[in-house]
Order: structure tokens, then sequence, then C-alpha cells
């Protein structure tokens, strides 16, 4: 038998994407059909992700990409520890990214899977569905951005994407959650709520994103491959 390597940096790269092509389709279609407001969600946060894709075809299309992308972004976190462990890391830490990474995953599915359906327990689903998400999602992401500095500094590995960069973006998202937290447990209008709520939604979503493209970067940078066993011949 012999040995061929598979780059495995498409992965994340389809895990990040899925969801935002997801994202914005549902978007464009809901506005098209006068579902939600003409109107950029990212300024004028008019409008959050679960309302963009509640209804009509946009909630379809969503569903199409987004369940797979919640698989993909599961066998990421997975395969991360591995690539963790060849890069040199050690520590318990790392046996917790594969556990945490498939929680998100399965709620991210959970969340896909009840939006757009009613009822106070379909709304607890949505609700805590997307929380358990974005909170174990980031959580991953800061765990693998610390292993990576430990790894730069005891010289074992280089990144090319300045590391700084990437826990910047993960501290902005993190400051997204604890905003929206804390504005909807302040005594702020109703208006004001739904504003800041669906901007930190937005841009929290943004931040994850960006979190998965830089992970296939550096997954293709560093040569990441899976191994496979295909036929050969005997005197292989």
């Amino acid at each position: 038998m012999s040995r061929a390597g598979i780059p495995l940096w498409p992965l994340p790269l389809a895990a990040g994407l899925l969801p935002l092509a997801a994202t914005l389709i549902a978007f464009w279609l809901s506005m098209s059909a006068q579902l939600i407001p003409a109107c950029n969600p990212l300024l004028d946060g008019c409008v959050s992700i679960s309302r963009a894709a509640r209804h009509g075809l946009g909630n379809h299309v969503f569903r199409a990409l987004v369940l797979p992308g919640a698989l993909l972004q599961a066998m990421t976190w997975m395969l991360c520890a591995e690539w963790l462990r060849r890069l040199g890391a050690r520590g318990p830490s790392i046996a917790w990214v594969p556990v945490l990474g498939c929680t998100a995953g399965v709620f991210f599915i959970v969340y896909g899977t009840f939006l757009g359906t009613e009822g106070e327990t379909y709304r607890w689903l949505r609700r805590y569905g997307v929380v358990v998400y974005f909170g174990f999602t980031w959580l991953c992401a800061a765990m693998v951005a610390s292993h990576l500095g430990k790894l730069r500094r005891a010289g074992l590995y280089v990144s090319p994407l300045r590391l700084d960069r990437l826990i910047t973006l993960l501290l902005a998202t993190l400051g997204c959650g604890i905003v929206n937290r804390f504005v909807a447990t302040s005594s702020a209008t109703e208006a004001l709520r739904d504003h800041v709520e669906n901007l930190c939604e937005w841009y929290a979503a943004a931040g994850l994103t960006v979190s998965f493209l830089a992970f296939a970067w550096l997954w293709k940078s560093s040569g990441f491959v899976g191994r496979t066993l295909l036929p050969g011949s005997a005197g292989e």
C-alpha cells in the first residue's frame, strides 16, 4: 500500500464560506421578496440574521447551506487537535477543542433546523442553539490561538499570520457578545436593544467566519494533510 497526502485546508475554508453564503443569499432573497427592509445590516442594524433567514425561499436556502456547514465546522475542530499535535503542541486543553467544537456544531444544526418554526419550545431551541454555537466556537478559536502563541514562543512554529491580529479579532468578537448581553439586560429601549443586538450578531458572525478562513490559510501554509491508503503494487 502506498500513502498519499490529501490537503485539508479546503475543509475550514468551506466551513467558513458555507454559512456566509447562506446568510448573504437568504438576506438577499428575503429583501427581494420584501420580507425584510432594504438596508445594510452592518451599518443600520435593521434586521438580525435569524429574521433575514426565517421565511420564504431564503429559509430553505439557509438551511440547505448551514446544515452541511455546521458539520464541516465540527470536523474542522476535530482535526484542529491533530494539527496542533503535529506542530508540537501539548497540553490537556487540546482534547477539549474537538469536544467543544462538536457541541457547537450540534447546536448550530439545532438552530438551523428550527429556524422558521413557531412555538415557545422552538424559540427556546433557536435562542440557545445560537448562543451555545457562538460561545463554544469562540472558545475553540481562542484555545487554538493560545496554543499557536505558545508554539511561536517555543520556536516550534512561525505562523505566516500575525497572531496579534487573530487575537484582536477574537477579542472584538467577544466584545460583541458582552455588549449584546449588557444591552439585553439594561433598561435601554426595545428599539435600541434590537438595533444593538442585530449589529452584534452580524459582526460576531463575521468575526467567526474570518477565523475559519484564517485557519484555512494556516493549514495550507503548514502543509497539513490527511493520509489515506491507496492500492499499490506488491513491491511498494
